[in-house]
């Protein structure tokens, strides 16, 4: 996987997403292409993936860091509960209208998200810790012929000083080793549920 999956951030920007009017105060860090594309109803398909899989099982270096960053969160505390969602911030369920708060997304098997909505074109899931507050989001793009391709968004508010150093000490490391595993994850996803097709976007 290379830098073809990186997407400006007008690919969001421009969009009229849900997401916007219950996000305002956190800030867009990257917006990628996902490897899947399929047709209006098999959005669905490319949700449960991320949501039953483990998207940090990828290449040995990605579990590294992901098992580095776990340990170091544990040692210096910054994924205790206090610190989380409910406790250091209020959940962005709080933000929702009513008729989002009636379209819950899936349950997250093994990574630390909670989901906030699901509808037919875009997801949502939120995550906290002592260092930031951050969004996920997935959507499904329209290409004017029938066909949809997977697109993800990640949105942060980071938690002061120490949050805004954290983020830009973890950026390259996103962009060239977990990110890209990421995207080889969701494609063996993709590919395992037989129903939103892969897309060759390498």
């Amino acid at each position: 996987m290379n830098g073809k999956a990186r997407l400006p951030n007008s690919e969001y920007t421009a969009r009229p997403w849900r997401i916007h009017e219950i996000t305002p105060d956190f800030r867009l860090e990257d917006v990628w292409a996902l490897p899947a594309s399929g047709t209006r109803d098999e959005f669905l398909a490319l949700v449960q993936g991320f949501a039953d899989g483990d998207l940090s099982q990828g290449s040995r270096l990605a579990q590294a860091l992901w098992s580095i960053r776990w340990k170091v969160g544990k040692l210096l505390g910054w994924d205790e509960t206090e610190t989380g969602l409910g406790e250091r911030v209020p959940t962005l369920r709080q933000r929702l209208p009513d008729d989002l708060l009636e379209a819950p997304g899936p349950s997250f098997e093994s990574l630390p998200f909670t989901s906030l909505y699901l509808i037919e074109d875009e997801f949502a899931a939120e995550i906290a810790n002592s260092t930031m507050h951050g969004v996920m989001h997935l959507s499904w793009v329209p290409d004017g012929a029938g066909v949809y391709r997977g697109q993800m968004a990640v949105l942060v508010k980071p938690n002061g000083l120490l949050g805004n150093a954290y983020m830009a000490a973890i950026k390259p490391f996103r962009h060239l080793i977990v990110y890209p595993a990421m995207m080889r994850q969701i494609e063996r996803e993709v590919v395992r549920s037989g129903r939103a097709v892969p897309s060759d976007i390498r």
